[in-house]
């Protein structure tokens, strides 16, 4: 395959059209289409009909959620905290219960 082959031929004019923002633009495709419509210089072009567009994403129109990354880090680290003390608190259980144990032991050879 030569490379003249891999680059598509059937480029035109399309319209792109954003249903839910109201907004069309003309630009040159390789898109299909069986539907047209006539664009404002009073040709018609293939209509292609998109669902986002820079006209209804958010980060274009700046409705994008702000993520709470504060938030996630201190729920975070509370979560290591409340880890870390219930660590502890089974450490000196443990720690405890091995103390009875050596105190009984050394009871019991005592005797």
């Amino acid at each position: 395959m030569s490379k003249k082959e891999l680059q598509p031929k059937d480029y035109r004019f399309v319209v792109f059209s954003d249903e839910a923002a109201k907004f069309s633009f003309l630009t040159r495709s390789t898109a299909k289409s069986d539907e047209t419509i006539k664009w404002t210089d009073g040709n018609e072009y293939p209509l292609v009909k998109i669902q986002i567009s820079s006209a209804s994403h958010p980060f274009f129109t700046g409705e994008e959620k702000i993520i709470d990354t504060e938030g996630r880090v201190d729920r975070f680290k509370a979560r290591a905290a409340k880890a870390a003390a219930l660590k502890g608190q089974l450490g000196s259980k443990t720690r405890k219960a091995e103390k009875e144990a050596a105190k009984k032991a050394e009871k019991e050879e005592n005797k």
